[in-house]
Order: C-alpha cells, then sequence, then structure tokens
C-alpha cells in the first residue's frame, strides 16, 4: 500500500528514517538530500517518520457557543428526532443554526446516527447453500483503444470456479456459444445456471407463454444437459450478486487499472490474471486456452474473440460417466485433476 502524505511534503518515510540514523551535520545531510535544513532538523527531532495531525486539538464549532452545543446535544438524546426535524425544532431558539452546522456538531458528540429500534430492518436471511455446480452468468463491458468488447464471466457459486470469455458482440449466438465452452471448461457436472433477463439469455417478458414464443438455444443446451436456467426477478441485480461482483474485480484487476492499446494485450493480461486468482486461492493451476483457439475445443463465433479462461477452486467432485470431458488445451497436456505446475502456462 502507498504511502499517505500532506501534498506539502519534501521527504518520503524512508528519507526520514535515514535522515533519524544519520550521524551527518544538518549541512551535509541537506545538501545530499536536496532539502531545506529546517527540514532536517525537524525530523532528526522526532521519534517516528509519520506526519502529525494538522487542525485544532479540541475540535469545536466556529458557529455555535458551548451553550448552543449542549443545548442541541441534549435535545437530541431526549427527542431522538431525525436530522432534519431537529434542525426546525431548534432553529427558532438557534436562528443562526444550519443544516451542517447541526450535523458536525451531532458528529462531534457522537450521536449523528440514531440507535436502531427493533423492527425497522428486515430479518436478515442465510445465504442459501447449494452443491457444487451452480453457476451465475452475466455479461460486462471493457474498453481498449481499439474499442469496445463484451465479457461474458461464470462463476461457481460453492467453489468460486471462474471462466471468462472475451467477444466482440454480445447476442444470443455468443451467449450459447459462452454456455458450451463453459460446459467444456468446467470439470464437474452443472446443475443450475441463474442469468438476469437480458434478451441474450430470455425472452422478454411480454413475449414469454405466447403463441410466437419459441424456445432459445441457450435453454436448448441446458434442457439437453439437464441443467435448470433460473432467471433473476427484474429490476433485482443483487439477486446475481456473485457474477456482479466478479465483474467488479476483473475490472478494478484490468481496464481500472492499466491503458491496453490493443484488444490482444487486455486478453492475455486476463487470461494471467484468471490464471493467478486460481492458483492463489487453491494452489491448482488452471489451464488457459490458446490465443489462436478455443478451450477444449468449442467453436466461437464468427464476431467473437476466442478468449476463454477458467480458474478453479479447491473444490471438486467426481465427474459422472455421461459428463465425462477433457480439458487439455494444445500447449499442455493438464487434465482436469492436474497439479500445480503442470501447466506450463
Amino acid at each position: 500500500m502507498g504511502q499517505v502524505r500532506h501534498g506539502s511534503a519534501t521527504t518520503t518515510y524512508a528519507v526520514r528514517a535515514a535522515i533519524q540514523r544519520s550521524q551527518a551535520s544538518l549541512a551535509q545531510l541537506s545538501l545530499e538530500l536536496g532539502i531545506n535544513p529546517k527540514t532536517v532538523a525537524k525530523w532528526r527531532k522526532r521519534a517516528t517518520v509519520e506526519d502529525l495531525k494538522t487542525g485544532p486539538r479540541e475540535p469545536r464549532s466556529t458557529v455555535l457557543t458551548e451553550a448552543e452545543e449542549a443545548m442541541i446535544v441534549a435535545f437530541r438524546r431526549h427527542t431522538l428526532l431525525p436530522l432534519d426535524d431537529c434542525l426546525y425544532a431548534l432553529q427558532p431558539s438557534i436562528p443562526h443554526l444550519t443544516r451542517s452546522a447541526l450535523h458536525r456538531c451531532l458528529q462531534r458528540h457522537g450521536i449523528s446516527r440514531l440507535p436502531d429500534v427493533e423492527g425497522d430492518k428486515p430479518k436478515r436471511q442465510k445465504f442459501k447453500r447449494y452443491p457444487i455446480g451452480f453457476f451465475h452468468i452475466d455479461i460486462a463491458e471493457v474498453q481498449t483503444v481499439e474499442g469496445k468488447l463484451f465479457l461474458f464471466v461464470g462463476i461457481d457459486r460453492t467453489s468460486k470456479f471462474a471462466v471468462t470469455q472475451l467477444v466482440d458482440k454480445a447476442d444470443r449466438k455468443t451467449a450459447w456459444e459462452f454456455l458450451e465452452h463453459l460446459l467444456k471448461a468446467v470439470p464437474y457436472r452443472i446443475h443450475t445456471i441463474l442469468t438476469d433477463n437480458g434478451i441474450q439469455f430470455a425472452e422478454q417478458t411480454r413475449n414469454r407463454n405466447t403463441a410466437s414464443s419459441r424456445q432459445m438455444r441457450f435453454d436448448m443446451i441446458c434442457e439437453t444437459n439437464g441443467i435448470e436456467h433460473r432467471l433473476t426477478k427484474p429490476n433485482h441485480p443483487w439477486t446475481n450478486g456473485q457474477v456482479e461482483r466478479m465483474n467488479r474485480t476483473i475490472k478494478e484487476a484490468t481496464v481500472k487499472r492499466y491503458h491496453y492499446d490493443s484488444h490482444d494485450q487486455l486478453s492475455t493480461h486476463l487470461t494471467h490474471f484468471i490464471l493467478r486468482r486460481g492458483r492463489q486461492s487453491t494452489g491448482l493451476s488452471a489451464c488457459p486456452a490458446s490465443p489462436t483457439t478455443s478451450h477444449a475445443g468449442s467453436s466461437p463465433s464468427t464476431g467473437s474473440r476466442p478468449t476463454n479462461t477458467s480458474a478453479k477452486s479447491g473444490h471438486q467432485s467426481p465427474k459422472d460417466s455421461s459428463s465425462s470431458r477433457s480439458t487439455k488445451c494444445r500447449d499442455c497436456t493438464t487434465s482436469p485433476r492436474g497439479k500445480a505446475g503442470d501447466c506450463a502456462a
């Protein structure tokens, strides 16, 4: 983590520590470090390298008197009224009282938040447990200098096994192709998939169960593989919070932190990030796809970028004989039960 210093600081923690250890004169240190001799003398006298706090030693209001502050505190503790109600009730007695001054006064005395009252908040429900094989799927948008890309992300609710794929277009075709890639990449049986109500995954609500509605390819693949396809409640994105959080983690580690001149740079970094995430969480190595071909033989669409990566968590279950799949890639011979270091990538 970086050092947090004030804007006018001319020394770092390392320089300050060196000044405190040095036996050289003030003039010599000032010349060597290129700083004022008074700065050298100041840090030589101090026992720590941290900046001292600025501002008044005892915070107090510049608008309210001590008597007015005592009146406000007593009124708040007695009535337990919200901030605005306290303001309207106290302004006749303290005409110069403003909302910000009242809020700062309550903060100084530690009563800016009212105590929780039973019944105000709904009781928290425990996160429902599911066996391994429950996947959350979502789409995120990322940018490079070359333009916009769409990122399909799938993450297991229990094992946290993650699979990603970058595509140029987010439509129904790339959605079911990502599902096929997910089925090949995951080394155990998937029993449930949760997605939002986007047109890539489901028919629009107004068109469902009508004479013109027909089954989507995404649902057909789920049905063929014995997978239950669930949809989140409309306007409730937190239902799919696992994959939403994974999207944010990926963006914070890639496009929000680094500048990419090309899609290939982003693809390479994304692959390394997913692999490193899998190794750090479990010590197992995930097998990435080759840059020129899809993982485990999946066939990307014409408009999609064949960048597929997966990261495995420590939970593994025996594969069913009916769904036995190979997860070997072109560049290595790592099996689904491969150990760390088996994959050269």
